[in-house]
């Protein structure tokens, strides 16, 4: 497939002056949804993709090639921009390489890769960084890992919440001499820091959350911000309404008790009922 023009709309996205947030996507109907309903970006988290793959928590438990499948299935269902947490890059710098390579494949318009030490080693009770140095290393093998240069490489750092200020600008300054795309800040919980850390450079930023600061896209987007994350509700709530109508099934309660159900002609719509009909008579 030809993954060029979801690239390129996405690379106008974080080279022009707005912000916008993306929807959570995990699965080729979800992903369908954001694009139908007009929505410029999916994003694809970690943290979901462990629910939706494993039913586990965020522990690093799941694979590149599981991730990178899952990152496919969602690329080719249509259109949409999706940015792929893709966390440590599943090893080393040489590891980040090779599944930067695959998700590249996959379809993704962006990608990040945090500096976070992953997966927490034994006896670690706390967040801990990688060294500046090999998280340096890990962005130069994320760039090199990419075949196609349209495809957006975020370092991700939450180094503002875990070091401090002082070592997130340091860090900040470092990856953005490698050539990377962008930064991704994660757990920004004072506006006073963030206005510090988005003069620090001048590459478009990411946030992964703004804690409880008001979500004021026009004010993000003059500080430099063009993607603001406003967490996971699409699959949270699929999980409630799934859990509900589950427990109503289960208990033979009434139907009106059931979370509505989606409409036929919407199914019809999202699956490409028409498309397929038309093939049918095409081929069949």
């Amino acid at each position: 497939m030809n993954w060029t023009q979801r690239r390129e709309s996405f690379r106008q996205i974080i080279e022009g002056n707005i912000c916008i947030t993306p929807a959570s996507v995990f699965d080729p109907l979800s992903a369908r949804m954001v694009e139908d309903l007009g929505g410029k970006v999916g994003m694809l988290a970690g943290s979901v993709a462990a629910m939706a793959i494993l039913g586990a928590p965020d522990k690093m438990l799941i694979t590149a090639t599981e991730f990178s499948d899952m990152a496919f299935r969602i690329c080719r269902a249509g259109n949409l921009a999706v940015i792929a947490d893709a966390d440590h890059g599943y090893g080393n710098a040489m590891n980040v390489q090779r599944t930067v390579s695959e998700l590249d494949h996959a379809g993704l318009a962006a990608v990040t890769i945090e500096d976070t030490e992953l997966p927490q080693p034994f006896g670690s009770k706390e967040t801990k960084l990688l060294s500046l140095e090999e998280g340096i290393g890990k962005i130069k093998a994320a760039l090199s890992g990419r075949s196609d240069p349209n495809m957006v490489i975020l370092a991700r750092t939450s180094a503002a919440t875990v070091n401090g200020i002082d070592d997130c600008i340091a860090r900040i300054k470092e990856y953005e001499k490698t050539g990377v795309d962008g930064i991704a800040l994660i757990g920004m919980k004072s506006r006073k820091d963030l206005n510090v850390l988005c003069d620090t450079t001048r590459l478009p930023i990411m946030l992964g959350g703004i804690g409880s600061m008001e979500p004021d896209l026009d004010n993000l987007a003059k500080m430099g911000v063009r993607i603001c994350l406003r967490g996971h509700q699409p699959y949270l709530a699929a999980l409630a309404a799934t859990y509900s109508a589950i427990q109503q099934v289960l208990s033979n309660t009434k139907n009106t008790d059931t979370p509505p159900l989606i409409e036929n002609t919407l199914l019809q719509q999202l699956t490409r009922n028409s498309v397929y009909d038309d093939d049918a008579k095409r081929f069949l």
